[in-house]
């Protein structure tokens, strides 16, 4: 556990700008300048998003509060959704693993499983989104329902991000003339997107299920 955690904090405090650093990624798996431009990508991504989740999660636990609070319940859905996001972080690390086995067959089956359960997790937020609209919880109508679709809908945005760099990838690995390296190194990159994704949810969910 620690030496996942040290190679973590490694990942997201190198810096790809320095010669030195250059060099070392172009001694590990063929990696070149541009790949790490793509992990100093996600790492921006990550950093920024965390400073907007985290104003939004201070300026809930501010608003909540006020005397005209009023907490939405959580429907059973949510946590369905909250166990799919899990499972499709935990199946994205296998997928990983068979990348790096060259068991490229079934990262193929894994990446698909990926997806599939990913596009389960948006239906899953849009069916609790028309649920609470079915019983009259507009965003309009009090600040706790206004904060909880905003979050929301802004962690789902995040996520059909991540989506987008799935597809690519996946479409990469199912071309015949595909190239190891860059499929293993954007998987890498997806997986750490996803746990990302996974915490972040995590503490929105942790942050509205308890208030």
């Amino acid at each position: 556990m620690k030496k996942k955690g040290e190679s973590f904090f490694k990942l997201i405090t190198q810096k790809p700008w320095e010669a030195s650093q250059a060099a070392l990624d172009n001694e590990h798996d063929g990696k070149t300048l541009t790949d790490s431009k793509a992990k100093l990508g996600v790492r921006t991504v990550m950093v920024v998003s965390t400073v907007i989740f985290s104003l939004f999660v201070i300026s809930y636990s501010d608003r909540m509060l006020i005397h005209d609070w009023r907490s939405l319940s959580e429907p059973w859905l949510l946590w369905i959704n909250t166990g799919i996001l899990i499972l499709t972080s935990v199946i994205f690390n296998k997928t990983k693993a068979l990348a790096n086995s060259n068991e490229f067959e079934k990262t193929k089956n894994s990446l698909l499983v990926v997806g599939f359960l990913t596009f389960a997790f948006i239906t899953g937020q849009i069916l609790v989104w028309q649920h609470y609209i079915n019983l009259g919880h507009y965003a309009s109508s009090n600040p706790a329902n206004a904060f909880f679709y905003v979050l929301t809908a802004l962690h789902s945005l995040h996520i059909l991000g991540g989506l987008y760099f799935w597809a690519k990838v996946t479409t990469q690995l199912f071309k015949e003339n595909y190239n190891i390296t860059k499929i293993k190194h954007n998987i890498e990159l997806c997986v750490i997107y996803w746990h990302f994704l996974l915490i972040v949810w995590l503490v929105l969910f942790g942050l509205m299920a308890t208030t």
